[in-house]
């Protein structure tokens, strides 16, 4: 059963960073695919930022420039960096991997909040 662990949310002022971790139980080469959606109370989860296993990536509009999404193939983690936040990125944020099945593998979420 292969596992996505996140950490990293939390309690963040507007315009400032936070950096979201997604560790894997295997080598992340075994998806085609990862990425971070998140999902706002009463609202629809959507997909935040994308990076395929060669390296392209993809990203919401409202986060571009902003967010980078990243892969260290050695420690098998994916990350989301998030700078100028604010306070419409509040949301709970979710790992997501995609196999070669395809079958879509989900973390538990990590809440992330940015209020002054």
């Amino acid at each position: 059963q292969v596992q996505l662990v996140e950490s990293g949310g939390g309690l963040v002022q507007p315009g400032g960073s936070l950096r979201l971790s997604c560790a894997a139980s295997r080598s992340i080469f075994w998806f085609t695919r990862m990425g971070w959606y998140r999902q706002a109370p009463g609202k629809p989860r959507e997909l935040v930022a994308g990076i395929t296993s060669g390296g392209s990536t993809n990203y919401e509009d409202s986060v571009k420039g902003r967010f980078t999404i990243s892969r260290d193939n050695v420690k098998n983690t994916v990350y989301l960096q998030m700078n100028s936040l604010k306070p419409e990125d509040t949301a709970v944020y979710y790992c997501n991997a995609l196999t070669r099945g395809p079958v879509d593998i989900w973390g538990q979420g990590t809440q992330v909040t940015v209020s002054s």
